[in-house]
């Protein structure tokens, strides 16, 4: 049975809620019939189990499950025993671990109202915040420690916790830990605490490394999976809007008119789309703040404290820096930009339908992406309605219905106003009055955007003819680097004028011709002054007359035919080609009958460097090269050149007596002695040296 976090009506306050299987520790019970509490939710029965009590915990639960709550639970009997509170504060005897300073501040917040009564000292250590600050609240103790990893571990280096008294460590968004790569800073924390420790791991999702990690850290886990799991998020309803790639800040404009929320929350890929975001609905009139990982902890914390002031409507934000919070008035969430994976669209879902209040999740759906949509569904296991982005007629229509059902109809006439209400009464008919209010209510509201019909590919605008035009020489041509992605924006700012009132724009070597429309030249030369200069003292003149002739390229010069020499009579024809002669074969080839022609003479061969060789043996065989050549000398029918020179090639590249050597290196090894082994390099290699 699924049991929903209600808020109490009526009733004593002090009566708290009732776990089925255990009674809660009559501090804690106080503070949550302080807070309104009734019934437990499934994951805060499950943790308070008298079995579970000393175990090791890896709890895996949807988000807005109250996850917080229940840890704060779990760990209760182990930090005060028997008792109702706690002691003097000394050396910390709870740990709780968060991914990012936002989630660790509210965990700290709800911690301090559960353990209140009971006396509890509360303190945090985040990155972005003053470590100074943090270690002189260590050293006047605390009973509980809310931290991120990196701050924690640098406090652990420095020696200024003592984790010698602890008793639990509590690991909240464990997977998300992991992602942002600090498994190495948990390792060392976990590491760095005492053995006797309980350690409880709380996660939306249990991938395989938060299951490897438990088996490290943890002793004799105890796996719990709540019932709510079965459905996934059955608070929040799914919307996936299919746009137009260029209508998708439309459609998210559209979005948040239509429902209008307390809070919504818009999730991005990346900063610059934050930035983005921010600045357009800023300017289309939204109450918005940003959050991302390039603001300071107070921007952080002063963004969120304005969602919950009520001071800002819409939060745009990145995954990680919107991991974990808690917002609850937030009944809408916005996926500009499609999650990577399915555990993120269910991290970001989670922000809304907690603790039983109902939300919406939409997903914009731009161009090609509807397949990517429905594989994060499918993963997720989750169902949502496919449909249109709300039109500019539906968000009027659901503002008139707003309007119709406001209880501003039904209140009585103020005293203080009664004097003004009979005086338009007086003025004005029934009609002027409704139409005046209906104007004064629309005002006040961002107008909605026309959006196009993602089902149909949208039509190129054809360019209307241009008709009669002026031109203007300006004295500024392919020399300068003209372009007319410069020139076009400089004379619509320069001239009052738009892109539709400048015709063509012809680029010549030292000069560019501008076609203004006729109709505009007036708006346009007065706009330039008497002076009509453009910037930079670059001055346009007026052409009068018809329209210049465009400018041609100048022709190539023709190549000046060579006088005829003198000592050569000049041909009648031309001559014959010389045929091209054909590289000789450097494989055999098929011997020719005919003679092979005279070769002259070879030149002689430079002077080898000096080497120190070997003494031919008495049975030795004559070398390669002087068979080859003798075999020349005898038989007519040779091989070709070429492979005589390869053949001999390669006999001089087995004979190592006839390796090269360089001249500095000659003579610097002893000779091998006749019938002696040739010596050996040091280092084993039986390789011949190159040389001797």
């Amino acid at each position: 049975m699924r049991h929903s976090l209600t808020r109490m009506a009526a009733g004593n306050p002090a009566s708290g809620p009732e776990s089925r299987d255990m009674q809660l520790i009559e501090t804690l019970s106080a503070a949550l019939a302080q807070q309104g509490y009734e019934t437990l939710t499934p994951v805060q029965e499950a943790v308070t189990d008298p079995a579970l009590q000393d175990a090791d915990l890896l709890v895996s639960a949807q988000t807005g499950s109250g996850k917080t709550v229940a840890f704060g639970l779990a760990i209760a009997a182990t930090v005060l025993g028997d008792s109702n509170s706690f002691g003097a504060a000394g050396a910390p005897l709870a740990l709780i671990i968060a991914p990012t300073r936002e989630l660790a501040m509210q965990v700290r917040r709800e911690l301090g109202w559960l353990y209140a009564q009971a006396g509890a000292v509360v303190t945090s250590c985040v990155g972005g915040m003053d470590s100074r600050d943090e270690r002189r609240a260590l050293e006047r103790g605390a009973h509980i420690v809310v931290a991120t990893p990196g701050r924690l571990r640098d406090h652990i280096t420095r020696g200024a916790i003592d984790m010698t008294q602890l008793r639990a460590v509590v690991l909240d968004e464990a997977d998300e830990m992991l992602d942002l790569g600090f498994r190495e800073d948990l390792e060392f924390i976990l590491g760095a605490a005492p053995e006797t420790r309980r350690t409880l791991m709380f996660s939306a999702t249990v991938p395989p490394q938060i299951a490897k990690l438990a088996q490290t850290f943890q002793k004799d886990a105890v796996r719990v999976t709540t019932t709510s799991e079965t459905r996934q998020h059955a608070d929040i309803t799914y919307r996936a809007l299919t746009v137009l790639p260029q209508d998708a800040e439309k459609a998210i404009i559209n979005l948040l008119r239509f429902y209008e929320a307390k809070n919504a929350i818009v999730f991005c890929n990346t900063r610059a789309a934050v930035a983005r975001l921010t600045t357009r609905f800023t300017n289309r009139g939204f109450s918005v703040v940003a959050l991302s990982g390039e603001l300071t902890q107070s921007e952080r914390s002063n963004a969120l404290q304005a969602l919950r002031d009520g001071r800002a409507r819409v939060c745009v934000a990145t995954d990680v820096a919107a991991r974990g919070i808690d917002l609850p008035n937030l009944e809408l969430v916005v996926h500009a930009d499609l999650p990577s994976n399915s555990d993120t669209l269910l991290h970001r879902s989670g922000r809304t339908g907690r603790a039983g209040r109902k939300g919406v999740s939409a997903l914009i759906v731009a161009g090609r992406m509807r397949a990517k949509a429905e594989r994060l569904l499918r993963m997720a296991r989750l169902t949502a309605e496919w449909g249109p982005a709300p039109s500019a007629a539906d968000v009027t229509a659901r503002d008139d219905a707003r309007l119709l059902a406001d209880d501003a109809w039904s209140d009585p006439v103020p005293e203080a106003s009664a004097a003004l209400v009979s005086d338009l009464i007086a003025r004005f008919d029934a009609a002027q009055l409704a139409a005046a209010f209906v104007n004064l209510y629309r005002a006040r509201q961002s107008a909605p955007e026309e959006l196009s019909d993602p089902g149909t590919a949208p039509e190129r605008k054809e360019r209307a003819p241009f008709g009669p035009g002026v031109w203007f020489s300006v004295p500024v041509g392919r020399a300068n680097r003209a372009e007319p992605r410069w020139l076009l924006p400089l004379l619509c700012r320069r001239g009052n004028i738009t892109r539709d009132d400048v015709g063509a724009i012809r680029i010549n070597e030292d000069h560019t011709l501008v076609e203004i429309a006729a109709a505009q030249v007036d708006r346009f030369v007065s706009a330039l002054g008497p002076d009509m200069t453009l910037e930079d003292g670059t001055r346009l003149t007026r052409i009068e007359g018809p329209a210049p002739a465009r400018q041609t390229a100048a022709p190539r010069r023709p190549a000046k035919p060579s006088a005829p020499r003198p000592d050569r009579p000049a041909a009648s024809a031309p001559a014959p080609r010389k045929p091209k002669v054909q590289p000789k074969p450097q494989a055999a080839a098929r011997v020719t009958p005919e003679p092979a022609p005279q070769k002259p003479e070879p030149k002689p061969a430079a002077k080898p460097a000096r080497t120190e060789r070997k003494p031919m043996q008495p049975d030795a065989r004559p070398k390669a090269g002087a068979r080859a050549k003798s075999g020349a000398r005898d038989n007519p029918a040779v091989t070709p050149k070429g492979t005589r020179r390869a053949e001999g090639q390669n006999a001089r590249a087995a004979d190592t007596s006839k390796r090269f050597v360089p001249p500095g290196k000659a003579g610097t090894r002893k000779p091998v002695k006749p019938g002696g082994k040739p010596r050996m390099p040091k280092g084993g290699d039986t390789r011949p040296r190159r040389g001797k």
